[in-house]
């Protein structure tokens, strides 16, 4: 379990204290990994971050966590030319994304978070050997779609499950 180290500016100095550091533990603004970042050996993680381009660190690259240290996690590249590269990862300060927050958020984490599940538009430029494709809402175009399928070597690796959407039959009664 590693857990992060959240600071708050405000342009009030005064203001810091209206912010609680359990407040801040409790966000998880968009982009920004959990304060509370529970991981084991095996599992797979999504990079939040772009840490060395030249390795293949970008964001969305999917790593396969081979050792958890206290500084640094090491783990393999599971995606992409750079698959089977070890890489460490470190802590590093991350500001959030999310324009809305009133104050300025920093957060001391590792630059990962678990991954289950990607959207499509993260899936493009990967290869799996097996996919599951879950489409509760119609894709967005075509496009979409044909990135979606063409993500698997054959289309035997593939399973896709469709929510139909079912029309109200109700009759309104007067």
């Amino acid at each position: 379990m590693y857990t992060s180290v959240d600071k708050v500016e405000c342009e009030k100095g005064d203001d810091v204290a209206n912010y609680p550091t359990e407040f801040l533990n409790s966000l998880t603004p968009s982009g920004m990994p959990s304060h509370k970042l529970k991981l084991k050996i095996g599992a797979f993680v999504m990079l939040l971050r772009n840490l060395n381009v030249h390795q293949g660190l970008c964001n969305g690259i999917r790593l396969i966590v081979r050792r958890l240290l206290n500084h640094t996690i090491d783990c393999e590249v599971a995606t992409e030319s750079n698959k089977g590269n070890q890489v460490l990862i470190p802590r590093i300060t991350l500001p959030p994304s999310d324009p809305f927050l009133p104050f300025k958020l920093s957060r001391h984490q590792f630059p990962i978070r678990l991954s289950f599940a990607m959207t499509i538009n993260k899936s493009q430029g990967q290869t799996f050997d097996r996919l599951g494709l879950f489409l509760p809402q119609p894709v967005f175009s075509h496009g979409q779609l044909y990135v979606a399928f063409s993500r698997v070597r054959s289309r035997t690796s593939i399973k896709v499950r469709v929510i139909k959407e079912e029309k109200n039959a109700r009759k309104i009664r007067s």
